[in-house]
């Protein structure tokens, strides 16, 4: 017989499956217990709300991305290096999972107080991908001082602001790309998912200018 946790994590396995294969639209409550084999009432002994169960599976796609981030990176030295692997790997999860991307940022999966459960809240698990980029947006910064250690001080906001500035610019590149708004500003052929042949160029170097915006060229 499954237990309880078991069929937990069926149920999230189910939704993960679904939003990945067929979008956010498809996660009604009734059809993940109906592919999880379960009566439609069964995830309600597991998850209070529906929304509880949305934000269990959008950690899912948070704990992927921080995976691929971790992966990477793992031969990657520079600080700056890593950031531009991060940003490359952010967006290219952006295109290719559009609609586990969209339900990591629903603001009404993030509203943590509205809606509360007893697991751990979908706003704090973006928190170590962010602290991540913080850490490397402040080491970036380290040894561009110390490279420049002659010359005058460098001024700039804190690494949170510039860290925070940075991951806005990317959100943008991945969704103003997917809407097809980029593509056209770009004059590029508007393909759905993610970018193929010379727009994989086109966005490396859309992610290279928001790197070269927030943190400096790499030989200034």
């Amino acid at each position: 017989m499954e237990d309880e946790s078991s069929l937990r994590e069926r149920l999230i396995d189910v939704g993960v499956e679904l939003v990945t294969t067929e979008g956010s639209a498809s996660l009604g409550l009734r059809e993940i217990a109906r592919r999880a084999g379960v009566s439609h009432g069964a995830p309600r002994r597991y998850f209070p709300t529906h929304h509880a169960l949305l934000s269990a599976i959008a950690r899912r796609g948070f704990e992927d991305l921080g995976a691929r981030f971790a992966a990477a990176i793992a031969d990657t030295a520079s600080p700056r290096a890593q950031l531009r692997t991060i940003a490359r790997v952010y967006v290219g999860y952006a295109l290719e999972y559009r609609g586990m991307f969209e339900l990591m940022f629903r603001h009404d999966l993030l509203d943590s107080d509205k809606h509360m459960s007893d697991g751990p809240r979908l706003r704090e698990a973006t928190l170590p991908l962010f602290e991540r980029v913080v850490v490397l947006v402040a080491q970036c910064r380290a040894e561009r001082d110390t490279a420049h250690a002659d010359g005058p001080a460098a001024t700039g906001p804190p690494p949170p602001v510039t860290a925070a500035a940075l991951w806005a610019s990317l959100h943008g590149i991945a969704q103003l790309w997917a809407w097809g708004s980029l593509r056209l500003a770009l004059d590029a052929e508007p393909t759905g998912g993610a970018p193929r042949g010379d727009q994989v160029d086109q966005v490396d170097q859309l992610v290279a200018a928001a790197l070269d915006a927030h943190l400096g060229p790499v030989d200034s």
